[in-house]
């Protein structure tokens, strides 16, 4: 008889389930903030403060350049930023992403290499975002991260491909969709922030993924030398 008390969240690895309920409870309490649950009249302006401390500016990673000093609670902002997002509908798609592409990712990859991919993408997707653009707005969300993911679930079918002696250049038709939905996005906003810190991580998702993937390094030695 089947069981249909089963959760759904078996099926996904414990890193990706945590990952996405970090996110979704921090967005969870900025709605019942908003909403007058928490934090009585102040609850408001959490979300607004939270930007404010832990998002990525412009301002402060220019101000950090200018004066060589690169104090820790303001380098922390390169990894509290991909948990806060500017409301439901940009968590909620961000949560998405992470248990669909997430799982895949992590069926292969260690947990702490799944977890490696999100946080080192999200911080060259940051450093992507300050100093190849002057954006006044603020990066918040966990897109950077997200296309860190799909940079490894691109290198996974792109090492399949190989291994089936099919065309790799497929294996990057998902980010290239992505992509080309951004740049419209981008172009009727006028702000290519996010499509420079998100193409940031997808890189570095990838490449990354030659060393933290098992058997990566060796994989990538083999293809070297094969030149």
């Amino acid at each position: 008889m089947e069981n249909h008390n089963v959760s759904p969240f078996n099926a996904l690895p414990p890193v990706v389930v945590a990952l996405a309920v970090v996110i979704a409870g921090i967005e969870g309490m900025f709605q019942l903030a908003t909403a007058g649950f928490l934090g009585g009249q102040g609850g408001v302006g959490w979300r607004l403060g939270a930007m404010q401390d832990y998002a990525v500016l412009n301002e402060v990673a220019d101000w950090m350049l200018a004066n060589g000093r690169f104090p820790p609670d303001q380098l922390l902002r390169f990894l509290t930023y991909p948990l806060i997002h500017a409301g439901f509908v940009h968590a909620a798609f961000v949560v998405v992403f992470i248990l669909a592409i997430g799982k895949m990712v992590a069926e292969v990859f260690s947990p702490m290499a799944f977890v490696a991919v999100f946080w080192v993408s999200a911080i060259v997707g940051a450093l992507g975002f300050v100093l190849l653009l002057d954006s006044p707005y603020p990066l918040v969300g966990g897109y950077p991260g997200v296309y860190g993911l799909i940079g490894a679930f691109t290198f996974l079918m792109w090492v399949d491909a190989s291994r089936r002696g099919d065309s790799r250049m497929r294996a990057f038709g998902l980010i290239g969709a992505l992509l080309a939905i951004q740049l419209i996005f981008g172009v009727i906003q006028g702000e290519f922030g996010s499509v420079v810190a998100d193409l940031s991580g997808f890189i570095a998702g990838f490449l990354l993924s030659f060393l933290v993937s098992p058997g990566g390094w060796r994989r990538a030695l083999d293809k070297l030398r094969q030149r």
